[in-house]
């Protein structure tokens, strides 16, 4: 039977998702762009603290909308999730990429489609290796348990 996720398993969720990746998006953006390290670290900071709040609250309304037995959302699911949760996003980043990094519209549009194309492929892969990871330290909490009574 599936668990709900905690609150707290909800904020380990996202703090890993955001902490990865910065560690991985802020040097290719750097590569990509060419801006200085600390702009484009500044803007990824800016951007994970806003898809963290976005992730917590769109998250707890996917997970009433289509249930939370969450490893049985085959990839089609996952990449509804994902897809979706990417559009909401861009409404907030590509304003803040035009101003941040003076571009115009179409080169903020590029680089924020080349973002979501990276976190649509990230986040399938995150999202499924932390449900698989989560049940199985679920499972072996529970055999634990099960063993000291």
């Amino acid at each position: 039977m599936p668990i709900k996720m905690t609150f707290k398993e909800r904020l380990l969720h996202t703090t890993l998702f955001e902490a990865i990746a910065l560690a991985t998006f802020v040097p290719l953006s750097v590569w990509i762009t060419g801006h200085q390290p600390h702009l484009m670290l500044g803007l990824s900071v800016t951007m994970s603290v806003i898809a963290m709040l976005w992730n917590l609250a769109y998250n707890w309304g996917f997970d009433h909308a289509f249930g939370f037995d969450r490893l049985s959302r085959g990839l089609t699911l996952r990449l509804v999730h994902s897809l979706l949760f990417e559009v909401g996003l861009v409404t907030v980043s590509l304003p803040l990429l035009m101003v941040l990094l003076d571009l115009g519209f179409w080169a903020a549009l590029m680089f924020d489609i080349a973002a979501v194309i990276y976190f649509l492929i990230y986040a399938v892969i995150f999202n499924w290796s932390f449900d698989v990871l989560r049940d199985r330290w679920l499972q072996h909490r529970a055999a634990r348990g099960a063993a000291e009574a």
